[in-house]
């Protein structure tokens, strides 16, 4: 479920762009969302979590 304020996915924090293309990502590209995914979560987490 995209969440529409910030265009994360409110399960794994990716955008639906990083989302399509992950199997056509390198390592590094694949690296950098995971490096960020922390981040983004924590400013989701004053958010209600509705799946």
């Amino acid at each position: 479920m995209m969440d529409p304020e910030s265009g994360l996915c409110a399960g794994c924090f990716r955008t639906i762009e990083e989302i399509g293309n992950w199997s056509r990502m390198t390592e590094g590209e694949r690296e950098k969302v995971w490096g960020e995914l922390p981040l983004r979560k924590a400013g989701n987490s004053s958010k209600d979590s509705v799946i």
